[in-house]
């Protein structure tokens, strides 16, 4: 008998050790480095399905044809605007969230609502489960096919003869190759099926959607190189408790990283949010202390969000500085800002900071709007519900102009607000706006125009 290959991988960044290590010398994580058998049979060649294949011989840039379509439309405005314009084909995209958050639902919709030939393969659900959740989420569409395997060599045998021309795995942790001898889900494992599925891509110019795992701390489950493998990340994002899905893109080799995609989770499925700035802005009449919104940007879409705040006295010692859906550290920074250059006496003062709808804003463009929002709270005086604001805030107390200010003045102003305050040297095309544009160079202007 054979003895069996084994080596010692990484389970973060999948680096191979001959021995086991305490702590891995690539990327310097402890105890992540386990034993796994390798495999003990020849690979043979793999036979990719029929289709348009990548030329043997290197060619010149300018000889290589260009499709005037490259794009597959999915059917699903915020996912296509997210991916860049729908799937490219030949490409190979990753999308993961935590569990319960929506994933398998978003691709099974996808796919049943798609005109082409979809195959859906599931390693988690029968063929009956899939069957209830598509009753229950899209209506009976014959285009699209679901196979319930977890072996790499049986799936693609089927895929030679259905010749789907959208494929949809969930998930890539549950299939397993027979080429190694290591369980489903390990790094080996993951890594292999992961090489194959883009051999098939690319060589026969399907697209690939994998649905992925994630891990404790929120990155996806396997190698880090699985990342690097794949021409598209997506993130989806979102609290169980609410109804509300954010899908992100974190790496795409085809699109910008910056577009952002809101899911509202009803009974029937994901809905896309054609209009977030309602949903994500609080519909009480009533002028309330610590709330101002804030004209944001993700990507080419405006947005208007609701920032709010409380500042009370500190009941401990150390007084607790607290925020969710903004950087604690730009909150500290803002927070100093204000004892030091507008002379807020914040320093024994708890302060807490939340940003409505359960997502996550890094644009600068909010920091006015959180310092409005910090001081209100403070006074205890409401902004007027017709305000928002658009700058950011610099260490010496000056209000800077952030990027497209434009557009965040036009979406401010089709949701009916009366005033946006920017920064002083923002320049700002000679157009008329029915929003009054006020201008503040420092942030000791924003509090005296706001509360006297």
């Amino acid at each position: 008998m054979a003895k069996t290959k084994t080596a010692f991988f990484c389970q973060h960044c999948g680096a191979q050790y001959p021995k086991w290590i305490g702590q891995c010398t690539s990327c310097k994580q402890w105890n992540t480095v386990v034993e796994e058998v390798l495999e003990k049979v020849d690979k043979p060649e793999w036979k990719p399905v029929e289709g348009p294949q990548r030329a043997a011989r290197p060619l010149r840039i300018s000889e290589i044809a260009a499709d005037a379509d490259l794009r597959i439309p999915t059917g699903d405005r915020e996912l296509d605007q997210v991916l860049g314009g729908g799937l490219v084909p030949g490409s190979l995209t990753l999308i993961g969230g935590e569990p319960g958050i929506g994933k398998s639902t978003l691709m099974l919709q996808t796919a049943l609502r798609m005109p082409l030939k979809t195959l859906y393969i599931s390693g988690e659900e029968s063929q009956r489960q899939i069957k209830m959740r598509a009753g229950r989420i899209a209506p009976e569409d014959d285009s699209c096919f679901i196979l319930t395997e977890t072996q790499t060599g049986k799936i693609f045998r089927q895929i030679s003869e259905l010749r789907p021309e959208i494929v949809v795995v969930d998930s890539i942790q549950t299939l397993h190759s027979d080429f190694l001898e290591a369980g489903a889900g390990s790094i080996s494992q993951i890594r292999e099926c992961t090489a194959e599925l883009i051999r098939f891509a690319k060589e026969s110019n399907t697209p690939v959607v994998l649905i992925g795992h994630i891990t404790k701390d929120g990155s996806i489950a396997g190698p880090k190189i699985l990342e690097h493998m794949v021409d598209t990340v997506l993130q989806f994002e979102g609290d169980r408790n609410h109804v509300f899905r954010i899908l992100r893109a974190l790496k795409n080799r085809f699109g910008s990283t910056a577009e952002l995609g809101i899911y509202e989770m009803q009974s029937d499925g994901l809905h896309p949010v054609l209009n977030p700035s309602k949903i994500l802005i609080s519909p009480n009449t009533e002028a309330l202390s610590g709330t101002a919104v804030a004209a944001t940007l993700e990507g080419v879409r405006p947005l208007l969000i609701e920032i709010q705040a409380l500042v009370s006295s500190a009941v401990y010692g150390t007084p607790q500085r607290s925020s969710t859906g903004y950087p604690s550290r730009r909150l500290n920074m803002l927070l100093a800002v204000l004892e030091k250059r507008a002379g807020f006496k914040l320093a024994a003062k708890d302060v807490f900071l939340n940003i409505t709808g359960g997502i996550q804003v890094d644009d600068p463009a909010i920091d006015l709007a959180v310092v409005a929002a910090i001081l209100s709270s403070n006074a205890d005086i409401p902004v007027e519900k017709t305000t928002c604001f658009a700058a950011e805030v610099g260490l010496a107390g000056e209000i800077r102009p952030v990027p497209r200010i434009a557009q965040r003045i036009s979406e401010a102003e089709k949701l009916g607000f009366g005033v946006i305050y920017i920064s002083a040297h923002a320049a700002l095309p000679e157009k008329g706006h029915a929003i009054e544009v006020r201008r503040v160079a420092r942030i000791e202007e924003i509090a005296s125009s706001l509360f006297g």
